[in-house]
């Protein structure tokens, strides 16, 4: 058994009492939890645009097979590859849509407060880009954008099937660090491939950085949003 409650840390650009025009959720990566991106989301200046919510959920904690069953922050569990590279990989199908779930009902609650489906990005780093891509891709309602740093995309072979018609060309902001270890930049390149090939503008960069995020990432990542939320 795990806890499935999410923990939630949020704050507004432009102070606590500015009416939100917008927001950001940021899905941490495994092993971290919504503290994580904190730093990243005070670099970006989106002034511009006005005030915006960013909202830092906190994944469950469950025990991480390929981490020796170690009880972590994650939004699914991760299995070890198969010693055979023509074998798929294992994915933990249940758990990552269990948290699928949990991620729509973060953007349900941010419109219920009054943000619309359209200012709403979804942003996640690793595991969180996983998450990022499964759940905005088949959102009901069509959200401004999402981005994905430094993951791959889950379950694959039911995107097609899957996504839904209002996000069918929503943009996507994809980064890798040229020397990332974790997820390889392979892993990256191939989302990037089947989201190009099913007609989403998939605005693709890469940096001399290992499973990380660099300045020059943020300032690009800014600069899409100050785009996608114009």
């Amino acid at each position: 058994m795990h806890d499935t409650e999410l923990q939630i840390l949020e704050g507004v650009s432009g102070g606590p009492d500015a009416s939100p025009v917008a927001s950001v959720i940021v899905l941490h990566g495994l092993g971290a939890d919504g503290n994580d991106f904190v730093p990243v989301a005070q670099a970006l200046d989106l002034a511009a645009i006005g005030a915006v919510r960013f909202v830092f959920p906190s994944a469950p904690v469950r025990p991480v097979t390929i981490n020796g069953g170690y009880a972590m922050r994650a939004w699914y569990d991760i299995y070890p590859p198969s010693a055979n590279p023509a074998v798929p990989r294992r994915e933990d199908e249940a758990g990552l849509r269990a948290s699928m779930l949990q991620v729509q009902g973060l953007i349900e609650r941010e419109i219920a407060r009054g943000v619309p489906a359209q200012r709403i990005v979804l942003m996640g780093f690793s595991q969180g880009c996983a998450m990022t891509l499964l759940t905005g891709l088949r959102a009901p309602n069509r959200l401004a954008g999402l981005a994905a740093l430094s993951g791959y995309l889950p379950l694959p072979q039911s995107t097609a099937a899957e996504r839904s018609a209002a996000n069918a060309d929503v943009p996507v902001f994809m980064a890798h660090g040229e020397d990332d270890d974790i997820v390889v930049p392979e892993r990256g390149e191939a989302a990037r491939d089947v989201l190009q090939a099913l007609g989403h503008a998939v605005d693709w960069r890469t940096y001399p950085m290992g499973h990380s995020v660099c300045p020059e990432e943020v300032a690009d990542l800014n600069r899409w949003l100050l785009r996608v939320l114009a």
